[in-house]
């Protein structure tokens, strides 16, 4: 027995005299899912993992939070020994194990008369509250966020609605007050010049709705072409065409244009036809960036919503590409503003995966809002995902300045940071390292050079 509490890496270097103290406990073996204690149980053991992992989860309101998973060559159990409580969380072995428990009694006799045992179980005790108290705000944070996101689809869903019903009934009401329109315009022109107008007015109207998906346009080009347009209206005696140009320049239309269609149109309709034109044009716009605007109101709340994974259990099927998805779309306003292009590299087919979806999206959070902040103010980042054997990898990579080799090893340390003084806490990637690791039993890695910084996630597709 004492070989084996040696191989334990806190331990290895005690005394015979004090890896004595731990004689007196009992060895137990658990298959995969074995249940070794229950929230709220009384607390009788310490226990030592010779082979094996016990998964430590918590029961917070309806979600089954992880607190963490101890692995071959930990130990447990002192926290709530020490400070007299019930069992914090409940114990369930991942896989088959061979554990060592200490009977409440012989523990404490243990730390009483071992100095170098209490010495490490009491600094691990410290690290564990910390560890405690910050997956504690880490959830607060995540409820206050699913609050919040109910509220927002409460409050926003019934105007977002409207505004959408009445988006399609002026669609419809547009409609009838064009055929009315066409009505009037047929009894001053023939079939032959009703229909290249038709035709003139649909091509400006796709030209508009293209180029607005485009945003590519010179102002001063445009502004160009407006002052041409001006002259060439006022050579045609079309009055107040400074009012019209602007927009029908940027439907498409041109001094080229308005010649051929001028050739199909009598002379005394020709400047009510383009004031129509630029109405039926200037309606068409706002519809349309009314029906874009309620639309984006709508993703936003939508995906707050999914961010938090409200109404939903802790552990489930995810499907990792909505997660990005959303956590980019809450990240969008950060990202146009720093003038960032975002590149999606996305495995097709890639397989859902049992996790905590609002713990993996503040990963993904975490590590993009970091490339954000080390690109400046622009940049590239690459989200790329893909299956290795039984796990699925995400690559969040973007073209910066990189880490110093120096400091690499450091990155994951709680509280330590590259940022200035007030920029950031240091706990965004310890967190990410706890959740991926801890909580989903995964990897992260980071690779950095000048140029080039991937941070790799690997998730095993199903829990072990």
């Amino acid at each position: 027995m004492l070989e084996k509490l040696r191989k334990i890496s806190v331990f290895e270097h005690l005394a015979e005299n004090e890896l004595k103290c731990f004689l007196n406990g009992t060895e137990l073996w658990l298959k995969s899912g074995d249940i070794l204690f229950h929230q709220d149980d009384p607390v009788d053991y310490f226990y030592v993992v010779f082979e094996g992992a016990i998964q430590l989860s918590r029961e917070i309101g309806n979600q089954n939070i992880v607190l963490a998973t101890y692995g071959t060559g930990t130990f447990f159990g002192e926290v709530p020994l020490l400070a007299g409580t019930v069992h914090l969380a409940s114990g369930q072995a991942v896989r088959e194990s061979h554990m060592y428990c200490l009977h409440e009694n012989d523990f404490w006799q243990m730390i009483t008369i071992c100095p170098t045992i209490r010495k490490i179980v009491l600094g691990n005790m410290a690290y564990r509250m910390q560890e405690l108290q910050l997956l504690s705000q880490q959830h607060e944070k995540l409820v206050a966020l699913g609050t919040l996101s109910a509220g927002l689809a409460h409050e926003l869903n019934n105007p977002v609605s409207a505004a959408h019903r009445a988006a399609g009934q002026l669609q419809d009401t547009i409609k009838s007050l064009d055929a009315v329109t066409l009505k009037f315009i047929e009894q001053y022109l023939s079939p032959t010049q009703v229909k290249h107008l038709l035709t003139f007015r649909q091509d400006a109207i796709e030209y508009a709705a293209y180029a607005a998906t485009q945003n590519s346009g010179d102002p001063l080009v445009q502004i160009d072409w407006e002052d041409e347009l001006v002259h060439w209206l006022e050579l045609h005696d079309v009055t107040d065409g400074w009012k019209i140009a602007p927009v029908l320049v940027a439907a498409g239309v041109n001094n080229q244009k308005l010649e051929a269609i001028s050739e199909y149109l009598p002379t005394n309709t020709f400047t009510d036809v383009l004031i129509w034109l630029e109405a039926t044009l200037s309606i068409t716009g706002l519809l349309k960036i009314l029906e874009q605007g309620t639309t984006r109101v709508s993703e936003i709340v939508k995906a707050i919503k999914d961010y938090s994974y409200m109404d939903r259990a802790s552990l489930l099927k995810i499907d990792v590409h909505e997660g990005l998805d959303n956590t980019l779309t809450i990240l969008r306003y950060k990202l146009r503003k720093h003038n960032i292009v975002v590149t999606r590299e996305y495995q097709k087919s890639l397989p859902c995966i049992q996790a905590h979806g609002s713990a993996l999206n503040q990963v993904w959070t975490n590590l993009i809002d970091n490339a954000i902040d080390a690109l400046g103010e622009q940049g590239n980042i690459w989200v790329r995902t893909s299956q290795e054997k039984d796990y699925i990898i995400v690559e969040i990579i973007d073209n910066g300045p990189g880490i110093p080799l120096k400091i690499q090893s450091r990155i994951f340390e709680p509280f330590f940071t590259t940022k200035e003084v007030g920029s950031g806490t240091g706990l965004g990637l310890e967190i990410s390292y706890r959740i991926v690791v801890t909580q989903h039993n995964g990897d992260i890695r980071c690779f950095s050079q000048p140029g080039e910084t991937c941070f790799q996630i690997r998730l095993p597709i199903s829990p072990s």
